[in-house]
């Protein structure tokens, strides 16, 4: 099969131009350093009212949000900015979309599955890459959604198949019919779970990349293999709206418990500052085995929340931990694991699914860094053991 040629991608965004999927009144959110903050939370865009500034949003890196709440709100100005209602769906930040499709890697000839079709842009793109409408199919839960984004597409001289169902639980076979594999699989919301039924229907050497979402996102790129399993890497820092199950909740794979709990108060034994702005190896280890990374409140407190158990460190240093797990104790010893192991970057670090699990790892696919940070811990406890008995 020919590889792609290098300005495949550039000729795609040419001849799928973003703003055939875009509606003439949506909420443009501007992505990326020196937004102005004025602008940061989003601004209304009417391509009747102002064209110029709907073209300029348009072909802009904003998201544009063009549904909420699944539909069950309407998309207004007002609606839009209020903090109650949630983005359901969105065309992507062109930056991002190009950057996960570059991982993907779509060779003519490919059959491509395009998980969360939203407004279809990204179906369209993949269906040129691929050279044929036939060997793209996608798949989106909300059937208004499908049927808008097949009408964005029929504007391009475009007919992937658009199917409406649930791709966390089921997936449709290649719309050729050819097989029931796949040979990309690109997702476009985010996961904190990865469905094995993707990876089961990705031919060995295939590729996913989806927004690994635990709550901070990377894009992930996962290779298939023969014995069933997929390893990759993490790319680029992403935000994307979780998967949907067909009951309108999102997917995450995590379960929650009762936080009703006894606050631990002690106070602080290291500087919390290692753990605020991590570089972006403990930022994935962080996001994996924690569930968040620390951040500054409006008050001043770092704190630090899985959602349910919740750790507070006041100026003094007085820290408090409430909820089932003591966060800021887990957060410092994996932060105290990452050093020992040299500070691994990205290049070091990765992810396995197996119809077992999966995890992320440092340096062995094989390992999962959870394990390696227990063994650090109970090393370094072993040391302390010992060296207080030879005192």
């Amino acid at each position: 099969m020919p590889p792609p040629q290098p300005d495949a991608l550039a000729d795609a965004l040419i001849r799928v131009p973003r703003h055939e999927f875009i509606p003439p009144r949506a909420w443009a959110v501007p992505q990326g350093v020196g937004t102005p903050p004025a602008a940061a939370s989003g601004y209304w865009i009417d391509q009747h009212r102002d064209p110029d500034r709907w073209w300029r949003a348009v072909y802009s890196d904003s998201v544009i949000v063009t549904q909420l709440d699944g539909g069950r709100t309407e998309l207004t100005p007002a609606n839009a900015a209020a903090p109650s209602t949630a983005p359901s769906c969105a065309a992507s930040s062109p930056l991002l979309v190009t950057a996960g499709l570059r991982h993907l890697a779509v060779r003519p000839g490919d059959r491509v599955l395009d998980v969360g079709g939203g407004t279809g842009w990204t179906s369209g793109l993949c269906a040129y890459l691929a050279g044929d409408d036939a060997l793209v199919t996608a798949v989106e839960i909300d059937p208004g959604l499908a049927g808008t984004a097949a009408e964005n597409l029929a504007r391009c001289g475009l007919r992937p198949s658009i199917v409406t169902g649930d791709a966390a639980t089921e997936l449709p076979a290649p719309h050729d019919h050819s097989d029931d594999l796949f040979d990309r699989v690109h997702v476009t919301c985010g996961v904190t779970h990865i469905p094995y039924a993707w990876v089961e229907r990705t031919r060995p050497g295939g590729h996913i990349v989806l927004p690994y979402n635990p709550p901070i996102g990377r894009l992930l790129r996962l290779t298939v293999h023969e014995d069933g399993s997929a390893t990759g890497r993490f790319g680029e820092e992403c935000s994307y709206m979780p998967l949907r199950s067909g009951d309108g909740t999102t997917v995450s794979g995590q379960e929650t418990a009762n936080a009703d709990t006894d606050p631990r108060v002690r106070s602080l034994d290291s500087d919390p500052e290692s753990l605020l702005a991590p570089a972006p190896g403990l930022q994935v280890l962080l996001a994996s085995l924690v569930g968040d990374e620390p951040w500054v409140s409006g008050s001043g407190s770092v704190l630090l929340t899985d959602g349910v158990s919740r750790a507070t460190v006041e100026d003094s240093g007085r820290l408090t931990q409430t909820g089932p797990r003591d966060l800021w104790d887990e957060a410092e010893s994996v932060h105290r694991a990452w050093t020992r192991q040299g500070r691994p970057g990205l290049d070091r670090i990765g992810f396995t699914v197996t119809p077992q699990r999966q995890y992320v790892w440092v340096d062995d696919p094989a390992v999962p860094a959870v394990s390696a940070v227990r063994a650090l811990d109970e090393a370094a406890d072993n040391a302390t053991t010992v060296g207080a008995s030879l005192g």
